[in-house]
């Protein structure tokens, strides 16, 4: 019976009762927390996995999801192929592929799910704070895409005994039990003690039950009967009452027969607990498996026909403790003699003090091999300990190298930091791979940008390229340009732009793309308005970083051809790969070619998906980027609360940062408001800030420069716009495409006499420009129209830009062109074709919806969006609703494919 727990209870309870969910239960060391994992165990409907984090294997790439999956594995065949064999290669039972950890986090999901379809399942993970990184990422990921499958997962966590961040998932904390509830359950466990000594022991369990069960049973005969001290256990009154019980706990320790203390510690070092495993090592120290019986005797362990478990995590800290160095090297070697390749790396290098070049290949090796099951952490743990034990100064460099690239893969920045400060104290003269201080250098860049230094990062990639042969020098440059471009504008940012391409090489290719990147970046930042090159040739040969670097190019040239297309491809080709953790920057360049191809709905949907994505991959930089383009949709559409709540979303990331897209997207993103609501003076107000303060980022604000021109003519001063619409002019002209020249002739025709503007709306009209802009076009040419006493005409105009507006979900403008339809005399018609479908959808529902349409099944769609089958079922069952259908066949009628 558990005392004192009844709203944790409830809370499981609710848990197991619900369609989905999960829950981090946290509190010190015996709190209560694996009680209440038996209690759910106990309450559980269905079929139940259970796991519990070991210390010794927190290295171990995905130890903690094989031990609790292994029951199961027969049902891995029922996943997706690639799922199926991420899973597999990552859990060392099938060919390992160079997978991403993310992909292992889906596969798990689909499995859970598989497994929710013949019963209810519940998930139990004790000990979190010591699963190694690769699980705790994977089932976190699982647990926060449960939406509607009978499954549960519940996490307990050590608090100061581990990480375990669980980000996203609903917590609670354990606290000390209260008087009544303590005084329970020491008389259940301790019946008959005098009141005295009842009180006392009361006072020092200080209501952790763990204490309330463990400080009677180190009484003696004398202090049951009542000759009891507050000295009793030999510690102050201040101690933590954890550290009492760790004292009880060692001193059964030290009692025990010498055998029996060699069994446990063999235990202690390599506690998973396999009797096969521990029974070879223990022979090697002359002990044997029957030296266990004296522990299970004394309350310390328990031994099965499997394995052997300790009774609390703190014993197994007690063994530790109580046993000298020369013990625990002689059983670190016994085991390596007795555990798989992985495990006995580790433990040779447990007793390697010097350096040994044999141990860090070892090492080495088993880095490459966790790299390919995706286990990045793993991998920087064994390289940087390789690092250590190099004889060669050149290797520990190319080590420690490795080691951080792999930290920041693995979301470790701090500790990629340490392990960059480690490299280059001893890197120089030493490192005789000209690749070393290139990757070094890419290392450091990378950290340099997520901290939001984006010019000392592109600072750091052209130093080493201008060492660096063609091959090295190429990628280094094609980033550094991105660097520099997402910087805030600062006297240096044109200068390194110059540089990256005076350092670019002739050639075609790779060559070629990254010439046309840094021209392409250096001219917009110079202002100049010339033709920077293209780079049309097939991207499938170019590396992922640089394919989303020359998309965005083209987005910064305003290339409408071949866009939206390059952008769809680098998410579809990062879905089918599996490359969770590229996918947040690639669904940011999708988000912004979809809103200025005019898709914003679209694009409210990718940067939902995007968000929590960069969330589960730990990448603040993206997310924040991503909502500050939500900030812009949500000011298109009028929605000022939730502008404002992106906004603040995006300042947190950029604000102390040197970071400029985040910020400039947010006051793009006002600016529309204010446009849209008729705030004028703010919008000149705004943009004049901007431009005097040159902290302005050119592509995003030279889409707003014809929005000056527009506010200045609202407010009767458009004379105050020539200077604005010159630059436009330079910039547009220069670009040679239809969508900046189409708003430039209405910029133009907003200033120009009557005799001029009505060909120069034409014009804008004529040509294929963004949607939005297009519909934006008409509305102002609808007002002078009717202005000019032409109703009719300007009814056309009027009408067709409200249905655009309400297309693209644009409440205000088509508000202002509804009034403007009224004052030309006619009653503003919605066109039930004319609004978007799919606007009644969540963003989650529209995605699903798009890709049903396609003919997808609900394993499709969901292998794509990273969702369990159930959950796109539950999906789509809540949006045919909405769209008033009840099949798949009317959607495709509803809906054409996109």
């Amino acid at each position: 019976m558990l005392y004192g727990r009844q709203a944790e209870q409830a809370r499981i309870d609710a848990l197991l009762g619900g369609p989905a969910g999960a829950l981090v239960v946290r509190g010190e060391a015996g709190i209560g927390k694996s009680a209440l994992l038996e209690y759910a165990e106990g309450r559980a409907p269905g079929h139940v996995l259970r796991v519990t984090g070991v210390e010794s294997e927190a290295e171990l790439p995905f130890a903690a999801l094989h031990l609790l999956l292994r029951p199961v594995l027969d049902r891995v065949a029922a996943l997706p192929p690639q799922q199926a064999e991420a899973l597999l290669g990552a859990l060392g039972l099938g060919a390992a592929t160079r997978g991403d950890r993310f992909l292992v986090g889906l596969a798990t999901l689909s499995l859970l799910v598989e497994l929710s379809a013949d019963e209810p399942l519940l998930c139990l993970v004790d000990d979190a704070q010591w699963l190694d990184s690769e699980s705790a990422d994977a089932l976190v990921f699982a647990a926060r895409r449960l939406y509607a499958e009978p499954v549960a997962v519940l996490f307990a966590a050590r608090e100061g005994g581990g990480v375990f961040p669980a980000r996203g998932l609903p917590e609670v904390r354990l606290d000390k039990l209260d008087p009544e509830a303590a005084g329970r359950l020491l008389a259940e466990q301790a019946a008959g003690l005098p009141l005295a000594v009842r009180d006392q022991l009361l006072a020092e369990a200080r209501g952790n039950p763990l204490a309330l069960l463990e400080l009677p049973r180190m009484l003696g005969a004398e202090e049951r009967a009542g000759a009891f001290t507050p000295l009793a256990f030999s510690f102050g009154s201040a101690e933590p009452v954890t550290d009492r019980v760790l004292a009880g706990f060692r001193d059964r320790v030290a009692t025990l027969p010498a055998a029996t203390r060699s069994c446990l510690l063999v235990a202690a070092l390599d506690d998973r607990g396999e009797l096969k495993v521990l029974a070879g090592a223990i022979r090697a120290l002359g002990a044997s498996l029957a030296d266990f019986a004296e522990a299970e005797r004394a309350g310390l362990v328990r031994v099965c026909a499997t394995g052997v478990a300790f009774r609390h995590p703190l014993v197994r800290t007690a063994v530790l403790l109580a046993c000298d160095i020369a013990a625990r090297m002689a059983a670190h070697r016994a085991l390596a003699q007795a555990v798989d390749e992985d495990r006995r790396a580790w433990h040779l290098a447990a007793v390697t003090l010097e350096p040994h070049e044999a141990v860090a290949a070892e090492l080495e090796s088993l880095g490459l091999r966790a790299r390919r099951r995706g286990g990045q952490a793993t991998v920087s743990a064994a390289y940087a300990r390789a690092a250590e034990l190099s004889a060669d100064p050149a290797d520990a460099v190319r080590r420690w190298t490795a080691a951080a690239g792999a930290a920041i893969e693995a979301g470790l920045n701090r500790r990629a930091g340490e392990l960059v400060g480690t490299a280059l104290r001893h890197a120089g003269p030493v490192t005789r791979d000209g690749a070393v201080p290139a990757e070094l250098a890419r290392v450091r860049a990378r950290l340099a940008f997520e901290a939001g230094r984006p010019l000392e990062a592109s600072r750091l990639l052209l130093e080493s390229a201008e060492a660096a042969d063609h091959a090295t020098r190429l990628p280094l440059l094609g980033i550094a340009g991105f660097y520099t471009w997402t910087s805030a504008a600062h006297p240096d940012q044109i200068e390194l732009a110059r540089r990256a391409e005076e350092l670019c090489p002739d050639g075609e290719g790779l060559a070629a793309a990254v010439r046309a990147i840094s021209r392409g970046f250096s001219m917009v930042l110079e202002g100049s308005t010339g033709t920077a090159p293209t780079f049309r040739d097939d991207l499938g040969s170019v590396p992922f970083e640089l394919r989303m670097i020359i998309t965005y190019h083209a987005m910064v040239r305003a290339e409408r051809e071949g866009m939206l297309e390059s952008a769809v491809t680098l998410v579809r080709d990062c879905r089918a790969e599996g490359r969770l953790g590229r996918l947040p920057q690639a669904m940011t360049v999708l988000a912004i070619a979809q809103l200025l191809d005019g898709r914003h709905r679209a694009a409210r949907a990718t940067v939902a998906e995007g968000q929590a994505l960069s969330t589960d991959v730990g990448q603040p930089f993206w997310s924040g980027y991503l909502a500050g383009v939500q900030a812009w949709l949500c000011g298109v559409a009028g929605a000022e609360e939730e502008h404002h709540e992106a906004a603040a979303q995006a300042v947190r990331y950029a604000d102390d940062r040197s970071w400029l897209p985040p910020g400039t997207w947010v006051a793009y993103g006002r600016t529309m408001l204010d446009l849209g609501l008729g705030r004028y003076e703010a919008v000149l107000d705004r943009l004049d800030r901007v431009t005097e303060g040159g902290a302005h980022h050119a592509f995003v604000w030279r889409y707003a420069w014809p929005d000056y021109v527009e506010a200045a003519v609202r407010v009767g001063t458009p004379r105050r716009a020539d200077g604005m619409l010159r630059r436009y002019a330079d910039w547009a002209e220069g670009t040679g495409q239809a969508g900046p020249l189409a708003v430039l002739h209405r910029a133009r025709a907003l200033l120009a006499p009557d005799e001029r503007a009505e060909p120069l709306y034409e014009r804008a009209l004529a040509l294929s420009g963004q949607p939005f802009q297009q519909a934006r076009t008409r509305l102002v040419f609808g007002e002078w129209l009717r202005r000019h006493q032409r109703r009719a005409e300007a009814r056309v105009q009027l009408q067709a830009a409200m249905d655009a507006f309400d297309r693209l979900d644009a409440a205000p403008w088509s508000a202002r062109a509804a009034a403007e339809l009224r004052a030309a005399g006619a009653t503003p018609a919605r066109n039930p074709r004319a609004g978007d479908p799919l606007a009644v959808l969540t963003p989650q529902e529209l995605q699903v919806v798009q890709l049903a349409v396609t003919g997808a099944s609900n394993r499709e769609i969901g292998a794509q969006l990273f969702l369990s089958p159930r959950t796109v079922a539950y999906h789509l069952y809540k949006a045919f609703p909405k769209l008033g259908i009840t099949s798949r066949g009317e959607l495709a009628r509803l809906v054409p494919p996109t």
